[in-house]
């Protein structure tokens, strides 16, 4: 039972390490939290500081779902696994993913969860993550609204394991994907009321294809 409780826990902490904060302290000590939407995730980064100060948040964000899902689960056992490998994996997957969006670091106020699932769907699910990215860049690039890009892109990820799945939803990899899709909701349940009501943020330089249809 112990192998189980520790690499969770050891997932979740790796899931607490914020990019946002790493390189914001390397920039002089910018809060992310005291900007913007206040969240410590690559979005709120992009908005506030640019492209270059984003892509490093997002490189750290989505590497620790990487390594949470790869090298956890096959660090050695105390004794007989209580659960298999890719059972675990999926464990790690949601510590760390939790762990990003409630880092007990930084005051519970972390991130939505979305570099760090990217990160997680291309450890596990590699062959859903193509088509979650294209639907994401879909969106964003015809509506310029990343919160429903991202939504498109969990829906996506049901799709693909309903569809293509050994077992679909019944499955690990289907519990897993409703429990992640779940938790991306509930961090933008705020962008979806302000959606609904007309007023959410639009990335207006990237509705490329909405300019092009437009001519």
């Amino acid at each position: 039972m112990i192998d189980p409780i520790w690499q969770t826990a050891l997932a979740y902490l790796i899931g607490t390490i914020m990019g946002g904060q790493i390189v914001g302290r390397l920039r002089g000590g910018i809060d992310l939290r005291t900007q913007g939407s206040g969240n410590l995730g690559a979005t709120n980064a992009l908005r506030t500081q640019g492209a270059r100060f984003a892509l490093a948040v997002l490189a750290i964000d989505v590497a620790k779902g990487i390594v949470a899902c790869l090298i956890i689960p096959a660090l050695p056992t105390l004794g007989e696994p209580l659960l298999d490998r890719s059972q675990q994996a999926y464990l790690c997957g949601v510590a760390v993913a939790v762990g990003h969006c409630y880092p007990v670091t930084a005051g519970f106020r972390g991130g939505k969860g979305v570099a760090t699932l990217a990160g997680v769907f291309g450890a596990l699910m590699p062959a859903a993550l193509p088509w979650m990215l294209g639907g994401f860049v879909l969106v964003v690039l015809l509506t310029g609204y990343v919160s429903l890009a991202t939504l498109m892109a969990a829906l996506i990820a049901l799709l693909h394991v309903t569809c293509f799945g050994d077992a679909g939803l019944f499955s690990d990899a289907g519990t897993f994907t409703l429990a992640m899709s779940a938790l991306v909701a509930w961090k933008h349940r705020d962008n979806l009321q302000r959606l609904l009501s007309g007023t959410e943020h639009r990335f207006e330089k990237a509705m490329v294809l909405r300019r092009w249809r437009s001519r």
